[in-house]
């Protein structure tokens, strides 16, 4: 062993003797320089560690606020998908660094961090920050924002029982975070309405392979602390989720359950300007109450269509108490489907439908003159995206997207905020590499 640390150890001396006093010509120190390097490095690396990630831009194009009109923003749509007019995206640079945990039954441990650094990394730290009508200075690609970092364990009871300790992403919903992931470049109305990560305990266990449930204990969702925005109350949330696999693995059925002791710490209220929209405002004056929420979704790929079709549904119930605010209910319901044509050739298409008696519950409240009023909301939006899968590792999509409802579309005045019901017209394109 010490003669190995001396050969290194002389080797570098080498390295740097030969860098610095050599005579020769420029081709002989480099061949020189990389036969040192070749033979002498620090193994750094941990075996099973692995880095992954993508880099995702695109361009986006509003089309609402056309020609002398005042500029609009479309309720439930995600910040940088609100951009005015045309704009150019950077949507987020992911590096996700990973040590998984193998399919043994045994005592063992890994980890998972992700980061995303981009236009969509300020909207997912704060989701309901308020949204500037009229111009993009909001739209920064310089944010950093930390997705997950969790510590995980198999403790070897039974078919293994895994746990998730530190940050990680929320397990309602059939849409994700990443947009790459997703059937469609922008995200639809559930996702918007639903938790996005936790901090906090998850377990999950495996009965056999039909069948599979979770179990956890966190702050609140969208939160890194167990407060309330009102600072007051120590609140926390109880997840559960049971997902069934169809044989054949061809079907998938996921019900899932959040119920927080408290008010949600990821809402909260900020007083309108000519140039803002309101966001939420569920917490009512103390922070006390609770949330609870409902989410099942599914998806099918028909044997007889050889894995180039899937369809795939959403829905959530969700229903609020708080303090100085009274009951909040929020439902919705949506349907995907997939037609993969070819190796390098898909058509995608997303209907969705949310409503409820709040529209605060989702970030605005587009009421002229009455910015903490308590409105009822009616949203829909159709969705149709093509994606081109030209080369290994890339990804080309182009989406048309459609949203209209009840005062979906909000935009500034002198009087207020004038609103009307759509439609409201989208279209973009990305470019995504994945590593």
């Amino acid at each position: 062993m010490k003669s190995k640390s001396i050969v290194r150890v002389l080797g570098l001396l080498a390295l740097w003797a030969s860098l610095s006093f050599a005579d020769s010509g420029p081709e002989a120190s480099a061949k020189d320089t990389k036969k040192v390097v070749q033979n002498n490095f620090v193994e750094t690396a941990q075996k099973g560690v692995k880095l992954s990630g993508y880099v995702d831009a695109g361009y986006s194009y509003n089309f609402t606020a056309a020609g002398n009109q005042s500029p609009q923003k479309v309720a439930g749509r995600f910040g940088s998908d609100t951009a005015a007019r045309g704009d150019f995206n950077l949507y987020a640079v992911k590096l996700a660094l990973e040590k998984a945990l193998t399919e043994e039954n045994k005592a063992q441990a890994g980890f998972r961090a992700d980061v995303m650094i981009g236009e969509d990394a300020s909207y997912l730290i704060d989701r309901t920050q308020p949204i500037t009508v009229g111009n993009n200075t909001q739209q920064d690609s310089s944010q950093l924002f930390l997705e997950q970092a969790y510590v995980e364990i198999r403790a070897p009871l039974g078919n293994g029982w895994d746990f998730k300790v530190g940050k990680f992403v929320s397990i309602l919903g059939f849409e994700v975070i990443e947009r790459p992931a997703n059937m469609n470049i922008t995200y639809g109305l559930l996702w918007q309405s639903l938790p996005l990560y936790y901090t906090g305990v998850l377990s999950s266990y495996r009965f056999d392979q039909y069948l599979d449930a979770k179990l956890g204990v966190v702050n609140g969702s969208n939160s890194d602390n167990n407060t309330t925005t009102s600072l007051q109350g120590d609140g926390c949330a109880v997840l559960a989720a049971l997902n069934v696999t169809a044989p054949g693995a061809n079907a998938v059925w996921s019900n899932n359950f959040q119920y927080s002791t408290n008010a949600e710490n990821n809402t909260g209220n900020t007083s309108p300007t000519d140039s803002t929209v309101p966001v939420a405002d569920l917490n009512g004056t103390n922070g006390s109450g609770y949330v609870f929420i409902y989410n099942s979704w599914g998806s099918w790929a028909p044997k007889f269509a050889e894995d180039k079709l899937l369809f795939a549904f959403n829905s959530l119930l969700g229903t609020a108490n708080t303090s100085g605010r009274g009951g909040t209910t929020w439902y919705g319901a949506g349907t995907y489907a997939k037609y993969q044509f070819n190796d390098w050739f898909y058509l995608a298409s997303r209907g969705e439908f949310i409503g409820g008696n709040n529209s605060n519950r989702v970030g605005l409240t587009p009421t002229t003159g009455a910015a903490n009023a308590n409105v009822g909301m009616s949203w829909w939006e159709y969705t149709i995206t093509a994606g081109f899968n030209v080369i290994d590792n890339l990804l080309i999509r182009a989406e048309y997207r459609l949203d209209w409802g009840d005062n979906s579309v909000v935009s500034t005045s002198r009087s207020g905020f004038p609103t009307s019901s759509g439609p409201a017209h989208y279209a973009g394109a990305e470019v995504v590499y994945s590593f």
